[in-house]
């Protein structure tokens, strides 16, 4: 397969599992051309790789490494390989690269540079969860990780359920998994009953599920969300 000469913007799993099932095969063709990466973190990188071939030399390719350490200065050095004539890869811990991940700046400096960007198709928690919750899909916010100090987590509340109401906008959020439990429990006691709340939890994982209720009944129901990948949505 012959590539262009482009920042490839390479998804990967959500879930442990058949890679196949959710990667279409064009993914893996282009991956198996790429010798240069940018990735979130390099061990879980060419674990990714290897799982798309086996064949695939890593001692062969370059990574990058972009996270919450990488200093900003040095981001733009690493599309050098690009500038060069080369094919690069972006790869982010889960889902796809640049969608509420650190890939977003290189992708940011490559386009202020002219440089081509070529997303692949794959899959994404927020847009998924979206689709499964039953929630208004043309109008959204994904807020990230909300506050976790008890005041500030309060006003973001507030903020939603006026932005659900008044703006008629799906809000869409994460926490980190071994919080989920307590994030619900707080959630039952601090938003109106009648708001409705889908809990997107292991998304296309063996274990996915994706149940939309009223505060209301989550405050009745029984639920274990604990070290699960989650992701939740509040509409009215």
């Amino acid at each position: 397969m012959t590539i262009e000469k482009a920042l490839y913007l390479v998804p990967v799993q959500l879930s442990e599992g058949d890679l196949t099932t959710v990667l279409p095969a064009v993914n893996v063709a282009v991956v198996r051309e790429i010798k240069h990466f940018i990735v979130e973190n390099v061990r879980s990188a060419r674990r990714f790789l290897k799982k798309c071939d086996r064949d695939i030399n890593i001692d062969e390719l370059t990574f990058y490494e972009l996270n919450r350490h990488t200093a900003p200065k040095d981001i733009a050095s690493y599309l050098a390989p690009l500038e060069a004539g080369h094919a690069m890869g972006v790869i982010s811990e889960a889902g796809c690269p640049a969608i509420a991940d650190p890939g977003a700046d290189v992708v940011a400096i490559a386009q202020r540079k002219g440089l081509k960007v070529k997303p692949l198709v794959g899959p994404s928690s927020i847009l998924m969860g979206l689709m499964g919750s039953g929630f208004n899909g043309q109008s959204f916010a994904f807020l990230g990780y909300l506050p976790i100090d008890g005041a500030a987590r309060t006003r973001k509340f507030k903020e939603m359920e006026h932005d659900i109401m008044h703006r008629d906008q799906t809000q869409i959020f994460i926490e980190t998994p071994y919080r989920n439990n307590a994030l619900m429990a707080t959630m039952v006691k601090a938003l109106p009953a009648h708001l409705k709340l889908c809990v997107a939890s292991d998304i296309t994982g063996e274990n996915e599920s994706i149940v939309t209720r009223s505060i209301k009944e989550w405050s009745k129901a029984t639920y274990d969300y604990g070290k699960k990948p989650t992701i939740f949505l509040l509409y009215k």
